[in-house]
C-alpha cells in the first residue's frame, strides 16, 4: 500500500526512514508539515497514522526481516520500552548519561533486544545520528548506521529538504521553471535501478585520501575463486577505482602442500572475468629471503622463540595461558634450533617459531601465535630452496607494510586477529596498515570450504571446479550467471560488517533482470517424448506472425510464430491435459 510520510523539515524522523529503506517499504516522503509537528503516514485510502513510535511499530510489522519487532511478547515489550526512551538522547540534560548507559548495555551485546536486529537499534542510531552529536558506542551493525548517515547527510545537513532527491508536484498543481519548487523528495527505499548500479553506491575508506590509496587482494593459490573471497576482490577494485589508488594482487603462497600452478593461473582467469584491473602482481614468496631475515631479527631482540612442544599440548597450553618452557630459551638455543629448522632435519621438523606476544591476555591470538613451520614439500614456483615456511599471520602485516598497502581489506571473521597484526608489525618495527572489515560473504545451503570443494573434485563427485554446482567464479558463470549481476549483488550489501546468510534468490533475481531484456527465448519440446496435440478451432491453414521476443524490451527484437492447429506438446503436459478433462 503506498504512503507518504509528512514531517517538519526541520525535524525529519530519521528512524522511521531508516527502518522503511532498511525493511525495503517503499515512501513518498513530504516535508511540508508545520514547524513542531509530529510525522504523519498518509496512505492513498485516506488513512492516517500519528507519532513516531506508531510509524515505527507500522514498518516493523510490515518488515519481511525476521523477528524486527522481537521473536517474543516479551521482546516486543522491551521494544516497545526503549521506543519509550529513545527521546532522552535528544534532551541537552540527559543526552551523555543517555549514551553512556546505551554503551554500558552494548558492552557485552550486539542489539539492544535479544540476539536480532529490530526497531530499537533503529530507533536508538537514528537519534543519536540526529543529535549531531559524537559519541562511543561499542557495538551494532554498521550497516545501519551508514543508512542512517545518508539520510542524515540528506535531512540533517547542508543539504536539507531544500535540495530534494527529486521533486513532483501534487495532483492540481503547475510545475513551471520559475516556481519555486515543492519542499518533497520522492524516496524508493527499495532503491532505483540507478541506486543499485555498482557506479553509485557511495562507500567510503576510513581515512582514504585520493591518489594515496593502496589497497592488495590476496588469494591463496590452494583452489579456485569462489563467491565469498569474490566480495573482497570486488570491494578491493571498487575502492581502488573510487580514490584513484593502486591495487596490488598477491599470490599468498605460503603453504606448498595446498598450492599449485594450476590454481594460481585459474585465479588470474577468475579474477579477470570479474572485471578487476590489478596495477601489478606479486607473490608471498617474493619476500621469503627477507622474512627469513626478520625471523632471525625477532630471536635475536627477544621477540620470538623455537618451539618443540608438542602440538596437542601447544594447543591445550595456548587455551589455558601456560607459557612454554622454550619460552625461557637464550637468542643462542632459539637460532640454533632455527637452523635446524632452515636444514629440514628430524630435529627441525618437531620445532616452530612462536612470536612472543601475551600468554595471559584475553585475546588468544596473542597467546604466542606460531610465525613459521618446518615443511619439506617443494614449493609450486620455488622449488626446495626452502624447508620452513612463514604462517598467513606473520606473513601478511610485512608484506602488506613493505608493499606500501595503507588499507589491509579483511573479513570479520579475523577480527581478532586485528590486534595481533597490529602487535606483529610494531615487533617488526615496520609501518602501520589501516585494517578494514567486511562481513564475510555466506550463502544459505552453500559449501564454501576449498578443501571439501577440493575432496568432492577429486571424488569425481563434479565435472570439476567449474561444475555449475560449485559457488566458483567459474562454475555460476558456466550456470548462467552474469558478472554484472554478481558484482551488483555484492556492492549493494555494502562493507558490512555483520555476518549474514544470503539468499541465491536475491543474486538470481539481480541476474534476472540484466538479462530479462536482452535473453532471446526459444520453446522446444524433447524428441523422444513428444506428444501431437490437434486443435480443434486451429487454423487449418498455417501462417506465420512477425511478433516481439520480448512484451517490455523492444530492443530485443522480434521473432517469427507459426500459427497452426498441430502443436507439439511433452508428455507430462498431455497427462496434466487429461487429469483436467
Amino acid at each position: 500500500m503506498e504512503a507518504t510520510i509528512l514531517f517538519a523539515t526541520e525535524s525529519p524522523p530519521l528512524a522511521v526512514l531508516a527502518a522503511a529503506k532498511i525493511v525495503g517499504v517503499s515512501l513518498l516522503v513530504d516535508g511540508g508539515r508545520p514547524s513542531g509537528s509530529s510525522p504523519i503516514l498518509r496512505f492513498n485510502s485516506g488513512l492516517k497514522l500519528h507519532w513516531t513510535n506508531v510509524l515505527m511499530r507500522y514498518i516493523a510489522r510490515a518488515a519481511t526481516i525476521p523477528n524486527f519487532y522481537g521473536q517474543e511478547l516479551v521482546e516486543s515489550a522491551q521494544i516497545d520500552e526503549l521506543l519509550d526512551y529513545a527521546p532522552i538522547l535528544l534532551s541537552d540534560s540527559e543526552f551523555e548519561n543517555a549514551c553512556h548507559h546505551v554503551d554500558d548495555y552494548l558492552s557485552l551485546r550486539t542489539f539492544l533486544v535479544g540476539n536480532n536486529f529490530t526497531i530499537a537499534d533503529v530507533t536508538i542510531w537514528s537519534n543519536l545520528a540526529g543529535s549531531q552529536r559524537s559519541i562511543r558506542i561499542n557495538s551494532i551493525a554498521s550497516e545501519y548506521s551508514e543508512i542512517l548517515n545518508d539520510l542524515t547527510s540528506v535531512y540533517v545537513g547542508k543539504r536539507g529538504l531544500g535540495n530534494p532527491i527529486s521533486t513532483k508536484p501534487k495532483s492540481g498543481e503547475v510545475s513551471n521553471q520559475t516556481s519555486k519548487p515543492r519542499d518533497v523528495a520522492i524516496v524508493n527505499v527499495e532503491s532505483t535501478e540507478k541506486e543499485k548500479s555498482v557506479g553509485t553506491i557511495d562507500l567510503d575508506l576510513p581515512g582514504a585520501k585520493v591518489g594515496e590509496v593502496c589497497l592488495r587482494f590476496a588469494p591463496e593459490p590452494s583452489g579456485y575463486l569462489h563467491i565469498g573471497p569474490s566480495k573482497a576482490a570486488v570491494l578491493n577494485k571498487y575502492f581502488a577505482e573510487k580514490y584513484h589508488g593502486k591495487l596490488i594482487l598477491r599470490f599468498d603462497d605460503t603453504n606448498p602442500s595446498k598450492e599449485s600452478t594450476k590454481f594460481v593461473d585459474n585465479l588470474l582467469k577468475d579474477i579477470e572475468t570479474l572485471g578487476i584491473k590489478y596495477d601489478v602482481v606479486t607473490r608471498t614468496s617474493d619476500y621469503f629471503p627477507q622474512l627469513m631475515e626478520m625471523a632471525e631479527n625477532l630471536i635475536r631482540k627477544g621477540k620470538a622463540y623455537v618451539d618443540d612442544t608438542p602440538w596437542e599440548q601447544m594447543q591445550k597450553e595456548r587455551m589455558d595461558g601456560i607459557e612454554s618452557n622454550c619460552r625461557k630459551n637464550t637468542v643462542e638455543q632459539n637460532l640454533e634450533l632455527r637452523k635446524e629448522m632452515i636444514r629440514g632435519s628430524e630435529r627441525g621438523l618437531q620445532c616452530c617459531l612462536r612470536g612472543k606476544l601475551d600468554m595471559q591476555a584475553p585475546n588468544k591470538s596473542l597467546r604466542d601465535p606460531v610465525y613459521y613451520r618446518c615443511n619439506p614439500v617443494p614449493h609450486h614456483r620455488i622449488g626446495s630452496n626452502y624447508n620452513v615456511y612463514p604462517t598467513y599471520d606473520s606473513a601478511c602485516p610485512f608484506v602488506d607494510a613493505i608493499e606500501g598497502v595503507s588499507h589491509a581489506l579483511r573479513s570479520s571473521e579475523y577480527h581478532d586477529r586485528n590486534e595481533q597484526y597490529y602487535r606483529i608489525l610494531e615487533d617488526m618495527e615496520l609501518r602501520k596498515v589501516q585494517i578494514y572489515e567486511f562481513s564475510r560473504l555466506n550463502m544459505v545451503y552453500t559449501l564454501l570450504s576449498k578443501r571439501k570443494l577440493l575432496s568432492f573434485v577429486q571424488e569425481g563427485k563434479v565435472d570439476g571446479w567449474d561444475d555449475p554446482q560449485f559457488p566458483t567464479v567459474q562454475g555460476i558463470i558456466r550456470r548462467g550467471l552474469k558478472i554484472e549481476a554478481l558484482i551488483e549483488f555484492i556492492v549493494q550489501q555494502r562493507a558490512s560488517k555483520n555476518q549474514n546468510l544470503m539468499e541465491w534468490d536475491k543474486l538470481w533475481t539481480i541476474n534476472k533482470k540484466i538479462i530479462d531484456p536482452v535473453c532471446p527465448r526459444h520453446t522446444a519440446v524433447i524428441e523422444e517424448r513428444r506428444v501431437q496435440l490437434v486443435l480443434r478451432d486451429g487454423p487449418e491453414v498455417p501462417f506465420v506472425r512477425i511478433i516481439p521476443r520480448h512484451k517490455k524490451h523492444d530492443a530485443a527484437g522480434t521473432k517469427a510464430t507459426t500459427y497452426t492447429n498441430k502443436i507439439w506438446i511433452d508428455y507430462v503436459d498431455v497427462a496434466s491435459i487429461y487429469i483436467l478433462w
